[in-house]
């Protein structure tokens, strides 16, 4: 059985491709969406481009799943809005990806998901409906990669993944 987060997941490395180092990307050395800071974080030491580029599935899962999944609470939110916010929070950080829901649901934006936040965004899907959330949260997200200074750089291959995760995640509901 999958998964909310098998399925946001694999959503989410079918956009973050393999190895990358690029020279406009902040994140610096990446592979499958893990950044070198992020793998060294993760071991308590630091590492090489080579070991970053054969990290074990285990240990890819396990970042994904402890760094990005648990801290936006994706079991706790609807699992097309988990996807979303999920795959915000992999390409941009989790801080970030929560504070633009908190804003688009009107809790308060302090980049961390506990209970007013979740009461928030259940007041809102009453409201309004999921769709309406999943949508606004990617106009959301698109409109903060869009100021983004390597947006030229980026922008077209950010907007195709914005656009694809959002039609996943309405297809979820």
């Amino acid at each position: 059985m999958t998964t909310p987060f098998d399925a946001a997941l694999a959503e989410t490395l079918g956009h973050e491709g393999g190895w990358a180092k690029h020279p406009d990307d902040p994140g610096g050395s990446t592979m499958k969406g893990i950044t070198k800071a992020t793998y060294e974080a993760y071991l308590g030491r630091p590492v090489t481009d080579k070991e970053l580029k054969n990290i074990p599935d285990d240990h890819l899962r396990d970042i994904y799943k402890t760094r990005y999944w648990d801290k936006v609470r994706g079991d706790e939110l609807p699992p097309a809005l988990a996807l979303a916010v999920f795959d915000f929070a992999v390409n941009s950080g989790h801080p970030r990806a929560i504070r633009h829901l908190q804003s688009v649901v009107g809790a308060s934006p302090d980049g961390a998901i506990g209970p007013k936040t979740i009461a928030a965004v259940d007041s809102y899907i009453a409201k309004h409906g999921l769709e309406n959330l999943i949508k606004s949260y990617s106009f959301s997200r698109l409109s903060f990669l869009r100021d983004l200074k390597t947006w030229r750089v980026f922008g077209r291959g950010w907007e195709r993944r914005v656009i694809a995760v959002e039609r996943k995640a309405l297809s979820f509901t």
